[in-house]
Order: structure tokens, then sequence, then C-alpha cells
């Protein structure tokens, strides 16, 4: 017997498995295989258009509206993907590349082709029960694909003695996991209730031109600065998103802390995530019970001050493991905690007549403020070595603070 509600930690955790690889891991991938810094953030980079451009796909997967047959189809898909990445470590960095890109943008199919399927299956009233299980099972999928794969690579390089069959056996492990879940959801996801269609064709409608209502508000508001304050918010985390990685990796010589992959993995891949989750979650449950423009200030300075902990770190390098552990969950604390300030400007962006459009803009938008710093940072990082770098990304906090200033000033005058 199916049950009614299984599915949705299922399908939200195996979600996260492709989407780990190719937001994560792939620097990693391109930096053991001979990229330098500044090939190897520009590469990772790419792998976020995808999902700057998912919303354009809704109306598209609207019209079809098989949504259970189109997650079937995206999920072997995807597992042939995770085979094709573990097959391009023998072809070189341009095929790794090319399956990553692919990946990315059947990642970002998936996500909004789920969402889709779980508020067709389930009343608004109903999905407020199971949010809380899904962001769980979701958090819980990235710490286990991004910590755990680095560390089975780590061990496995140790085993084989090289890098490449390394990488290829734990892309081809990883995708031996995710089909098993692929499996699953072929048994389990259900048909839609007839009795949802009205109900979800409104909520469809409501949704379908996100990028429309995007340009539409922001002529009809003249609101540059809400993109722009979300963009300066956002830049000190940009500018540290990748090289806070490289800032680990890298030789003692280099200014970098010369950990091992292993090391990386369990303090940025399995703590660093869950302290961004954390983080996350508090935050937000913060924004619901108190008004978020209350919340704007403490939010906005921790989401700037998370790159002071970089700075620290290259003046007072940690002397061990559980040192590191400690400054990467501070840091990804206060990233996470910080992050949720972006929803302000977003509603300003959407409007409240598209409140409901509001986390269906949010990836697309953010992704999109993000990618120009992250794809310079590598090279930014290499010029000015790491001490004056982080340095420089700490002082770009205050740009977004008086961002946030201007516009929460110019929404009490509207």
């Amino acid at each position: 017997m199916k049950s009614r509600w299984t599915w949705v930690p299922s399908l939200f955790a195996a979600e996260e498995i492709p989407s780990a690889v190719v937001i994560f891991v792939a620097l990693l991938m391109f930096l053991q295989m001979g990229s330098s810094s500044a090939e190897a953030t520009f590469l990772t980079s790419l792998l976020t258009l995808p999902w700057i451009f998912k919303p354009s796909v809704q109306s598209w997967v609207n019209k079809i509206g098989h949504f259970k047959q189109i997650l079937h189809v995206i999920e072997l898909l995807l597992f042939i993907g995770l085979i094709a990445i573990a097959a391009a470590f023998s072809c070189g960095r341009g095929w790794i590349f090319i399956s990553l890109f692919i990946v990315s943008m059947l990642c970002a199919w998936h996500e909004l082709t789920a969402r889709m399927y779980y508020e067709h299956v389930f009343s608004p009233r109903i999905q407020r029960l199971f949010n809380g299980l899904r962001m769980f099972s979701a958090q819980t999928a990235l710490v286990m694909t991004y910590g755990a794969l680095i560390i089975a690579v780590g061990a496995l390089e140790i085993y084989f003695r090289q890098i490449r069959p390394a990488w290829s056996m734990g892309c081809y492990i990883l995708a031996g996991i995710f089909l098993l879940f692929a499996l699953y959801h072929m048994l389990i996801l259900k048909d839609f209730p007839k009795g949802n269609q009205g109900t979800f064709k409104q909520r469809a409608k409501t949704l379908e031109n996100d990028m429309i209502i995007l340009e539409r508000t922001n002529k009809q508001r003249g609101r540059w600065h809400p993109l722009l304050t979300l963009f300066l918010l956002l830049l000190p985390q940009s500018l540290m998103f990748h090289t806070r990685v490289l800032f680990l990796i890298d030789p003692k010589e280099a200014g970098g802390l010369g950990c091992t992959i292993q090391d990386i993995g369990f303090a940025q891949g399995t703590v660093g995530v869950i302290g961004f989750s954390l983080g996350i979650t508090l935050g937000f449950r913060l924004m619901k019970k108190y008004n978020s423009e209350r919340l704007l200030w403490q939010l906005a300075i921790m989401l700037g001050i998370s790159p002071l902990v970089y700075v620290c770190m290259t003046y007072f390098p940690p002397n061990n493991l559980g040192m590191l552990c400690a400054a990467t969950l501070t840091a990804q604390f206060f990233f996470g905690m910080g992050l949720n300030v972006c929803r302000i400007p977003v509603r300003q962006i959407s409007g409240e007549q598209y409140r409901n459009s509001i986390d269906i803009l949010s990836i697309p938008i953010i992704s999109a403020c993000m990618i120009i710093p992250m794809a310079i940072s590598g090279l930014l990082s290499t010029q000015l070595g790491y001490k004056t770098y982080f340095m420089m990304d700490l002082m770009t906090a205050p740009g977004g603070w008086l961002g946030a200033y201007l516009l929460t000033s110019s929404h009490k005058e509207d």
C-alpha cells in the first residue's frame, strides 16, 4: 500500500544529491583535475546559469501537466548524467564541465517539477505540515552528499593512488544511490487526486509567469534599488562562496591552510553545512515570529560579517580540525541566518500582489546577483592574496547595509 506522505522526504532528499555535486563539489573536481583557481571558480559559477533561467521552464511544464511522469524522466536522466560525470574523468575537464552543466540543468528542472508536484498533491494547509520535514530531509541529504562524497573520494585516492579513478568511483557510487531513490519514486509516487485540480490550476496560474511579473513590477514601480540592494547584501558571500574552499585547500606557502580533502569534507561539507542549515532555519522562524522589517538590520549585519571569520583565520590559522570546524560552523551559521534578509528585497521586487511567487523567484534572482562575483573571485584572490582579499571582502559589507537603509526608507515613503 502506498503511503500518503513518505515520498515527501525521499523526493526532496533525492533533489539535493546531484545539486550538491554541481553547486559545491564541482569546484574541488576542477581543482584536482588541474584547473587554476581562476578557471575553477569561473567554470563552477557557470553551472548556476540553469538556475537563473529556471522560471522560464515553468510555463512549459505547466502545459504538459504530467508532473509525475516528468519527474520519472528527469530522475532517469539525472542518473545517466551522474554516470556521465563519472565517465568524463577519463576524458578531461571539458567533458566534466559539459556533464556537470547538463546535470545542473536537470537539477533545476527537477526542483521546479518536484515543487509543483508537491503543491498539486497537497493543499496549502497540508503543505505547511510537511514543510519542516521537507527542509530537514533536503538539508540532511546535502550534508551527506557534500561531506560524505568528499571524504569517500579522499579515501579512494589513498586506495587507487590516483585522483581520477577516485573521483570516478565516487560518482559511480553516488549515481547508484540516486538510482535507488528514482526506483523508489516509481513505486511510491501517486497520481493526483482529482479534487485538487482546480485549486492547483489557480496556484499555477499565479506562478506561471514569474519572469514577466518581475519585469512588470520593476517597470511599474521603478524599483531598481531592491535588485541593487540584493546584489550589495550578497556581495560579501558571493566573493567568499568559492574562495573559502580555495583558502582551505591551498598550501601554506600560497597563503592557504593546506587542508586535506578529507578535512574539507568534514569541516566545510559536514559541519559547515549543518551550521548553515541551523542558521537559515532559525532565521526563517524568527522572521515568521517577528516583523521581517524589524529584523532587517540584525540579519543584514550577520550576512555581512561572516567573512570576518576567514579574515581571522588568515592571521590566526586554526591548529587542529576542531578549531577549523568551529570557525566554519560560525561563518556558515551567520551566512544561513543572514540569508533570510534577502526575502525582503525579493518581496519588494515581486510585489505584495504576487506574494506566492517569492519562493519561486528567490533562487533565480539570488543566483543572478551572485554569479559574476563568484566567477571572478578565484582570479581576485590569486592576485591579492588571501589576507588582502578577505579584508576587501569584509569591507564590501557596509555597501549592503547602506542599500538596506535606502530600501527601507523608500519603502516607508511609499
